[in-house]
């Protein structure tokens, strides 16, 4: 009885997690979505703005991978530029990240000694908290760094809950 509550406890933790990136990727036609990357922008006061970033792997927080970003370039309650930053950040980051490893292995060196963190890990999809607007400035970044990432707004409705993805 105990192992059959375990197994069904089991069932739907899997159902929850994994089923429920398998159920984004069938929506948006991705061949596999195992890392997502979920950004949004918080304003205190209208004056500080910070960027964040949570990680999904297979359907789990990977809490480890979480990242604030303070904004440096911005001045004042702009979720736009905000977004544009955090992102052109994280993925420049990322991307010098690549190429110092990849240097490094071609030098001969075998241990990353820690250095190389989750930026070097690029998401199977980009969430973006907010619609359109959100949804084209990450686009942007990712063409201007000729990245190639699908990314999705989540819509929200008046209780800030998802209501709906936008995608492309």
């Amino acid at each position: 009885m105990v192992l059959l509550q375990d197994t069904e406890k089991i069932k739907r933790e899997e159902q929850r997690t994994v089923g429920a990136m398998q159920e984004i990727a069938d929506w948006l036609s991705l061949p596999h979505l195992v890392r997502a990357e979920a950004y949004d922008i918080s304003n205190t006061s209208g004056i500080e703005s910070v960027g964040s970033m949570v990680v999904f792997e297979n359907g789990k927080p990977k809490r480890s991978d979480y990242r604030k970003f303070r904004i440096k370039t911005v001045i004042g309650p702009n979720d736009y530029a905000s977004m544009e930053e955090v992102l052109t950040r994280r993925f420049t980051h990322g991307m010098e990240e690549l190429e110092e490893e990849r240097k490094n292995r071609e030098d001969g060196e075998e241990a990353l000694d820690g250095r190389f963190g989750s930026f070097t890990r690029f998401p199977d999809l980009i969430l973006m908290d907010g619609g359109r607007g959100q949804v084209n400035i990450a686009l942007k970044v990712l063409d201007e760094l000729r990245l190639d990432i699908p990314v999705c707004g989540m819509v929200k409705d008046d209780n800030h809950r998802t209501r709906g993805l936008y995608y492309n």
